[in-house]
């Protein structure tokens, strides 16, 4: 019961952090936000924190963005409306978790045929090879880092995804990473199990490359999450303990 007590209240946490959010949200962001077309995804807003994340990612009107594994397309869909008819969004998949989520990449291609999703294109390359066809603003990565060390994933060394992320980005261009929170000085030793990652070994590997650490959100943030849990955990699935870190280029 007091479980359930501490997520609810971190819940309504978040459901007000949002409202109070939302004056320093820029227009671009709410009209994207309110596109009608994305009425189903809107039931997750309270949860998810579209309006912060994207605010926080500094995604603008002609920006690139890659949207790198971009699950159901929550993010990409918002992405494509903030960035306009003169931005680009690049929904990259590894070839490793395409085939873990072939339905979702079906989704993902079938979103981009739509001609109100003209500006993205699809793209599919091995996970150890990341690049994009042109230089981006953001690059941007949702509950996914921790997958890219795992066995499924060809144990890709993290360090090497970073540095062709730096690659990848303009000048000044963003890093946004938003994982699963792990035990403090764990490392990645839960990637493969819990599917949690350090926040440390993040900040410590993507700066590695070159990248300067440049702020964080505490949106997703969920004291409630005792880390043990895998994130698929009924218990906890949905409301895990999250960070968001901005690194910048």
């Amino acid at each position: 019961m007091l479980h359930r007590s501490l997520l609810l209240a971190s819940v309504l946490g978040f459901t007000l952090a949002t409202a109070a959010y939302a004056g320093d949200t820029p227009p671009y962001v709410r009209a994207a936000l309110a596109d009608p077309a994305r009425a189903a995804d809107a039931q997750a807003d309270a949860r998810r924190h579209p309006a912060e994340l994207a605010t926080f990612a500094d995604v603008k009107p002609g920006d690139t963005v890659v949207d790198l594994i971009p699950g159901g397309g929550y993010f990409t869909r918002i992405f494509s409306k903030i960035v306009g008819p003169k931005g680009h969004v690049y929904a990259v998949w590894p070839n490793e978790y395409a085939n873990e989520a072939a339905d979702d990449v079906t989704a993902t291609k079938a979103m981009a045929a739509k001609p109100e999703y003209a500006n993205v294109s699809v793209i599919v390359q091995p996970a150890a090879n990341f690049a994009i066809p042109t230089k981006a603003n953001v690059v941007w990565t949702s509950q996914n880092y921790h997958d890219y060390p795992d066995k499924f994933m060809g144990k890709v060394d993290p360090v090497s995804f970073d540095k062709q992320v730096y690659a990848a980005l303009k000048p000044g261009g963003v890093f946004i990473v938003v994982d699963h929170v792990a035990d403090a000085g764990s490392g990645m030793r839960d990637t493969d199990t819990l599917h949690r990652i350090d926040p440390a070994i993040v900040k410590t590997q993507v700066t590695s490359v070159g990248f300067k650490f440049d702020g964080e959100s505490d949106v997703l943030r969920n004291p409630a999450d005792t880390h043990k849990a895998t994130v698929f955990d009924k218990s906890i699935r949905g409301h895990t303990d999250q960070f968001a870190y901005r690194f910048r280029k």
